[in-house]
């Protein structure tokens, strides 16, 4: 039987790799490494990847070690889904791995301004009901704005066909430049050898969707630092479930 949640926190308290600063904590405790996490943290140059949304980190601990030249940062509020990745990124001794809890809605009181290279969100919560939760509106993308660099590039990984339209239609209502687009990721001919790279990371999760037949969606654009981002409003047809753990149907049929 593996741990529980209470002793995958207490373990994390001690861990180096672990950063715990949710919203409930983050108005009382500062936090002195933003804008330093190379300086402090990584002791490199290296650019820094962020996942947004991590669960268990397997993706962040797989990401780090198929590019040891980069440094990633798995985000998440679930503490005791993080520990999986924390408690791996530790065994293995890598050094070009942090895990961050904390909300995502407050990513931007962690990291200064051009410090972050790339955003991975791999799976997120569709979001289907608040436009604003989404985390390819503007509400976030304005937030990546304050720490991304100029033309960062953010990645998009997903088997919700709602997020994906949502996401390509935001894209395209603001005139962001698309690096690569494909509505069927392991079944696309000619794709570049940096896409290929990732094909051999599946999560848990998304190996669970690939046998159930369905189709995972990748989008690969990049967010410039200047201009005003608009929502697009456009009607797009639900996804039959809301997110990996719930397989409740919406009462909606089609939402903005």
């Amino acid at each position: 039987m593996g741990k529980g949640k209470l002793a995958k926190f207490a373990d994390m308290e001690h861990y180096e790799n672990v950063f715990q600063y949710p919203f409930s904590v983050v108005s009382d405790v500062p936090f002195d490494m933003k804008g330093h996490w190379c300086e402090q943290y990584f002791h490199n140059d290296n650019p820094i990847i962020l996942e947004l949304g991590c669960g268990r980190g397997e993706y962040t601990v797989e990401l780090a070690k198929l590019y040891p030249e980069m440094n990633f940062i798995g985000v998440d509020i679930k503490g005791a889904r993080m520990w999986t990745g924390a408690t791996q990124a530790l065994k293995e001794g890598l050094k070009n791995v942090a895990f961050l809890r904390t909300n995502i809605e407050i990513i931007d009181r962690f990291f200064d301004q051009n410090e972050v290279a790339e955003i991975w969100l791999t799976f997120s919560d569709p979001q289907m009901k608040n436009p604003r939760k989404r985390l390819t509106s503007t509400f976030f993308l304005n937030r990546y704005r304050n720490f991304l660099v100029n033309k960062g590039i953010i990645h998009l990984k997903t088997d919700s066909n709602f997020l994906f339209t949502y996401t390509s239609y935001m894209v395209e209502k603001n005139n962001l430049p698309v690096l690569f687009r494909t509505d069927d990721l392991y079944h696309t001919e000619g794709i570049d050898d940096s896409t290929k790279r990732i094909l051999s990371i599946q999560t848990y999760y998304e190996s669970m969707w690939i046998e159930r037949g369905l189709n995972i969606k990748y989008l690969k654009f990049q967010l410039p630092t200047e201009g005003n981002l608009e929502e697009p409003d456009v009607e797009i047809e639900l996804d039959d479930y809301r997110s990996y753990h719930r397989d409740k149907r919406s009462s909606l049929e089609t939402s903005k």
